[in-house]
């Protein structure tokens, strides 16, 4: 059955993955682990990153619509037997992957682990269903649109990146979904739901052979079930190909926008910088202990300085988001409008701070330490561990770049976190997104 089978080699006595690449190109992941349950998440590196302007919205629609059933299930059956068990199932849509979850007792998970997998591999996908779902999406974008903190992340993305696709929202706009047809759906479906472009992952208390063979077979059912695919279009698969000269430049001056939001009682301000993302992890680690440095934490130098000495910001945070193809460094903060200028200029004045000393030794290790604890208890359980298997495979094509992360932070010094400051920050070019409240 498997043309490539291996214990994966890491260093870390917590996880002990086995790791197999199907002959239908399927990888899966499994592990025991000695709680009485089983996560199985199926992972697609398929976003919205991969659509184009027109079909804006389609890789979230059809999260929703995997779950209207197949032709051997109707519409709410699956669910229904899932809750009869006990057991719950969901699933996420981001710019980079989509993943699909089923949590049961072990004892139910080869009755519904196939069952997932058919509902994802093989779904109906039918018109009637389709037209019925549309005004649902549309609800979740309007929603969305009155989400204060969902439109400032929004305005931020469309000022970070001029032409990637992570500028789009992931929902996409209101008059691209309006006009999607269930064909065009079909085809996506059929183009990216491939065994070959997926993770499976399954971590709980059955043996390994079990959870292999009970996703082995699962997937060649619904396969059975399935049309053939139609040709990959250009129009789709351009995004994959990117290369390092496609990626947006670091900005060379403050690029301002400013929004009136009349639903808001304090300003909103967000400082962006274009970094490096998951295509080049090695110039990621240095970010991460900075974004933790500067805004995770009361001891954070952000948080101490404009939350709790000068007062000046309501909150304020900063982190490292590592997409697939790039990345932005951000700091956001809420605040009385009048601070807005004195809250910039206290932010860059850190930026440039951080750029020109070394962090301190003592701030170096809390950052380490609490990334190693943090490591240790967001991987207890085997939904945890099911999430880090199945996204670093995804967007790496290795789980170790996970499994690792905490080795790596431990590794870096502060002369190393130093560069990291000096290569990719700057407090006289960044991206300035303000939402201040009507006058």
């Amino acid at each position: 059955m498997a043309l490539l089978s291996a214990t994966a080699d890491l260093p870390s006595r917590l996880v002990s993955p086995t790791i197999r690449r199907l002959p239908n190109g399927l990888t899966v992941i499994a592990e025991q682990m000695p709680l009485e349950v089983v996560n199985l998440s199926l992972w697609l590196r398929v976003g919205s990153a991969v659509e184009d302007d027109a079909i804006n919205g389609m890789a979230h629609f059809l999260e929703h619509m995997i779950f209207k059933g197949t032709q051997q299930l109707r519409c709410g059956e699956f669910e229904r037997r899932v809750e009869e068990r006990g057991a719950f199932t969901n699933a996420a849509t981001s710019q980079d992957y989509t993943k699909y979850y089923i949590t049961t007792a072990p004892q139910d998970f080869v009755a519904l682990a196939p069952l997932q997998i058919q509902m994802v591999m093989a779904p109906r996908l039918s018109d009637d269903d389709f037209e019925r779902e549309r005004p649902v999406i549309l609800e979740e974008i309007r929603r969305a649109d009155d989400n204060p903190r969902r439109r400032t992340y929004a305005r931020t993305m469309e000022l970070a990146f001029e032409r990637l696709p992570y500028r789009r929202p992931v929902l996409g706009p209101t008059a691209v979904v309006e006009t999607l047809t269930p064909g065009q759906m079909r085809e996506f479906h059929g183009t990216w739901y491939q065994p070959q472009s997926m993770t499976a992952v399954a971590v709980g208390n059955l043996p390994v052979e079990t959870l292999m063979a009970t996703v082995a077979e699962g997937f060649e059912q619904a396969m059975a079930q399935r049309s053939p695919a139609p040709h990959t279009p250009d129009s789709i698969a351009r995004f994959r190909s990117l290369v390092p000269g496609d990626l947006e430049a670091p900005f060379e001056t403050v690029k301002r926008a400013v929004h009136c939001d009349s639903s808001l009682t304090q300003a909103r301000l967000v400082m962006a910088w274009r970094v490096p993302g998951v295509a080049q992890l090695e110039d990621t680690y240095g970010l991460d202990i900075l974004a933790s440095i500067l805004g995770r934490g009361l001891t954070s130098r952000l948080v101490r300085d404009l939350r709790e000495e000068r007062k000046l910001v309501t909150s304020i945070s900063c982190s490292n988001m590592t997409l697939a193809h790039q990345g932005v460094f951000m700091v956001l903060a809420q605040l009385p409008v009048e601070h807005l200028a004195a809250v910039e200029a206290a932010i860059a004045q850190h930026i440039a701070t951080v750029t020109q000393q070394p962090v301190s030794q003592a701030e170096l290790c809390r950052v380490q330490t609490q990334v190693a604890n943090r490591f240790i208890f967001a991987n207890e359980t085997p939904s945890d561990r099911a999430g880090l298997y199945g996204y670093y495979h995804t967007l790496t094509g290795d789980i170790a770049e996970g499994i690792n992360y905490p080795a790596y932070i431990q590794s870096l010094g502060v002369e190393e976190v130093l560069r990291a400051a000096q290569s990719h920050l700057s407090r006289h070019a960044y991206g300035v997104v303000t939402l201040q409240p009507a006058a």
